[in-house]
């Protein structure tokens, strides 16, 4: 960027004062990124420049963080070089070098008030996460930021020389996730979460008492657990993570858990709507956590590290949040805290961490041009925005370990319910749970775009992602797939617009159709699969399948005339 006694020469806008952003890590770039634009709306008077500060351990990310956003951004060593200087520096990091000088400072929260101990870069000691060094505090620079009173009299016990430079403001995330929650269903539909699913979001800060630090395989144990036609499971990952260990190490490290349909939120963004959308949040002693429980979401706590602050909000939200035990009954202590929960459980929680939600954007732009000296712009004053609809952040799950548990239902036992319960096979090496009673079969089903060759010649039932156009191209395709998979006993494909397909090994076909919503072909196959090994009947069969403790459906299974096969090709 133009640098210097002259740079105006090179400028179009001419601002009367010049804001300096410095970003040094994602956590604390991202927050003034989502912040700043709602403040300066329209405001030509303030010139916005960004300074990269690479000398943090967690600023992997951060060049291409401000280069999407298309950021002005300069050199950290040019900073001390701009001329005239800046008139005010904003961060939302406290451990910044700012050069000498007698502009303000304005330090924004990048979590919920001052909640963890972590390591000093300036020494081998820790220290108060969110507070500036004691020279810009003697200095009289410094101005941070605070979401409510209790943190100005934590900060002020712990670091007397800040005394009259807090500013009341509110937090402008929270004030987002509150604003965003009449839009949930779009979120959870964009995530693809359906109508009849829970979405149970995991949060993990960083560090080795983080949740991810204690138990990383809790994912997979989770995706396991949890029948993935009732739930879908996402996570939170704290950005500091991604930058320490990489993006790359971070999926090969969650590669089952990715390959078992895990929603692993980008960095930037997107977790705010993810958490919006959930039923369900398993976390740790992070601000994301504290958020979800201050929003009114059920928690279980997965970890909770001695590096959290005693006294502040997380702490008393872990006084009264239930504690996940991560090799009990996951699936139960799910259900168990959704049912139990009510929505007064955490309001004292949030009652001390947050004053006046609502407010936020509109208090920080009042400081901001406070410590401008410019006269705050005639427009309204800034509201919370509701957040945008995330991308979906998953690969479709293609292979599955479907358990079929038939019961008798009816007086002569003529009518049979079939329990199917469904697991990522990716992830299957952790599940434990076993049918309770009755007769029950275990078998692997794979779609037809599955990319481990191992697994399709193993299964027992392959499903056709798309469904055919025609019943004749499903039968087709039922066809060929028997005849290239030898080991395969089922191929089912669903027809557009009415029922499925179910081609058997020795040539049968059976339409299966469901009397209410259309279902996904695999769970009308695997309602076949057990008839067939149980002996029951396929002809003009009406069979209840059951999905979970509380959704039925009603399957009838017709066989239809068997196919005149094409020349060249078996049907057996």
């Amino acid at each position: 960027m133009p640098v210097g006694h002259d740079a105006h020469r090179w400028s179009t806008f001419h601002g009367e004062r010049t804001l300096v952003v410095t970003a040094r890590t994602v956590t604390s770039t991202v927050r003034v990124l989502e912040t700043l634009p709602s403040l300066l709306r329209g405001d030509s008077r303030v010139t916005v420049v960004f300074a990269y500060d690479p000398t943090s351990a967690f600023s992997g990310g951060v060049a291409e963080l401000l280069q999407a956003a298309g950021c002005r951004v300069m050199p950290w060593e040019q900073l001390g070089h701009l001329s005239p200087g800046p008139d005010l520096i904003l961060s939302a990091s406290e451990n910044v070098d700012v050069p000498e000088g007698d502009c303000p400072v304005l330090v924004l929260p990048h979590g919920i008030g001052f909640q963890k101990f972590v390591p000093d870069s300036r020494s081998s000691r820790e220290r108060l996460s969110g507070v500036v060094p004691d020279s810009l505090l003697e200095s009289g620079r410094a101005w941070l930021a605070v979401s409510h009173p209790a943190q100005e009299e934590q900060l002020l016990a712990a670091h007397p020389k800040a005394a009259g430079h807090t500013l009341l403001v509110g937090d402008p995330c929270f004030d987002e996730l509150v604003a965003s929650r009449p839009r949930r269903e779009a979120y959870r539909e964009a995530l693809g979460v359906a109508e009849n699913q829970r979405l149970v979001m995991v949060s993990s800060t960083w560090g080795p008492t983080s949740l991810l630090g204690r138990h990383p395989d809790l994912l997979p144990r989770l995706l396991a657990h949890l029948p993935c036609d009732e739930y879908r499971v996402g996570a939170i990952i704290h950005p500091n993570v991604w930058s320490a260990h990489g993006a790359w190490q971070i999926r090969t490290l969650l590669a089952s858990a990715l390959d078992a349909g895990l929603l692993l939120m980008p960095t930037v963004h997107a977790w705010r709507p993810a958490l919006v959308a959930a039923d369900v949040l398993v976390g740790d002693h992070g601000s994301v956590t504290l958020y979800g429980a201050a929003a009114g979401t059920p928690v279980l706590l997965a970890a909770f590290g001695g590096d959290a602050v005693p006294g502040t909000a997380v702490h008393d939200m872990a006084a009264v949040a239930p504690r996940l035990d991560p090799r009990g009954d996951l699936l139960q202590q799910v259900e168990d805290v959704a049912r139990e929960h009510t929505a007064e459980r955490y309001a004292a929680v949030a009652a001390l961490a947050f004053a006046e939600p609502g407010h936020a954007l509109a208090r920080l732009r009042t400081s901001l041009y406070r410590l401008l000296k410019l006269p705050e712009p005639s427009s309204p004053p800034p509201a919370p925005l509701v957040l945008p609809v995330p991308d979906p952040p998953a690969s479709p799950v293609t292979a599955w370990q479907v358990t079929t548990h038939i019961a008798e239902d009816g007086e002569n036992g003529e009518e049979p319910a079939v329990a199917v319960r469904r697991a990522p096979a990716a992830v299957a090496v952790y599940d434990e749970t076993r049918p309770d009673s009755g007769v029950a079969f275990t078998h692997l089903a794979c779609a037809d775009d599955e990319r481990d060759h191992r697994l399709t010649e193993s299964a027992s039932v392959i499903v056709r992602r798309q469904p055919a156009s025609t019943s004749v191209g499903a039968l087709r395709w039922i066809e060929d797939t028997l005849a290239r998979l030898p080991g395969s006993l089922l191929a089912v494909s669903a027809v557009r617009g009415g029922c499925c397909l179910v081609g058997l090994r020795d040539g049968r076909i059976v339409e299966a159709a469901a009397t209410g919503p259309a279902l996904d072909p695999g769970l009308p196959a695997a309602v076949v699969y057990a008839c067939l090994r149980a002996g029951r009947p396929l002809d003009d069969t009406r069979v209840t399948l059951r999905i979970g403790d509380t959704r039925d459906e009603d399957v009838v299974l017709r066989l239809r005339p068997r196919p005149c096969p094409r020349p060249g090709l078996p049907t057996g």
